[in-house]
């Protein structure tokens, strides 16, 4: 399995920035909110692809493949305050052998790159920049401390691709985020 291609440019996208998450159980949304936020705000080089996956369970292994780097968004399992976020490299992620999981990211992020590890194709760079969420309950909407952490979570995104290589450079004019699931907030749609 390859790394995407761009068919204007020829070039592989060898970095990904990759939201995971479920729009509609509250800050489970923080992974595509922020590529949206990202997408909106930021222009990438053509090695770069920023796509929120959404919640792939064994989809997810083709996106990982044939990527050098990889930066994942997504709420985690930790203690700490709702809000906070929290970075991790790829040793710290398979530093412990997987749970046993009964959710909709299955398998999780930790058993796909277990399973790149194991075929000889793990990326080499792998940041998971994850917020602890306050609740999943169904809604579209992130809670207070959640909505707080988006600009820091992007920051960190930034900061990881200037540190590979890639920097993003801010749009003269940035778009609003497509956050297709929330319903405007005058109620027109």
């Amino acid at each position: 399995m390859t790394a995407d291609h761009d068919p204007a440019t020829g070039a592989e996208a060898t970095t990904a920035v990759l939201g995971l998450g479920n729009v509609l159980q509250g800050d489970d949304a923080l992974g595509p909110t922020v590529v949206a936020h990202l997408a909106a705000r930021f222009t990438f080089d053509d090695t770069v692809q920023v796509e929120d996956l959404g919640t792939p369970g064994l989809d997810l292994h083709p996106h990982l493949a044939g990527r050098t780097a990889l930066i994942m968004v997504d709420t985690v399992r930790a203690d700490g305050p709702a809000g906070e976020l929290r970075l991790y490299r790829k040793d710290d992620i398979l530093r412990h052998g997987p749970p046993v999981r009964l959710g909709p990211h299955d398998p999780s992020f930790k058993e796909a790159l277990l399973a790149l590890q194991f075929a000889g194709g793990d990326p080499d760079e792998v940041l998971l920049v994850g917020v602890i969420p306050a609740s999943t309950e169904a809604s579209t909407d992130l809670s207070p401390p959640v909505a707080a952490a988006v600009e820091p979570a992007i920051a960190a995104v930034c900061e990881e691709l200037a540190r590979l290589g890639h920097p993003a450079e801010a749009r003269a004019v940035p778009d609003a985020p497509h956050l297709w699931w929330r319903a405007p907030a005058d109620g027109s749609g």
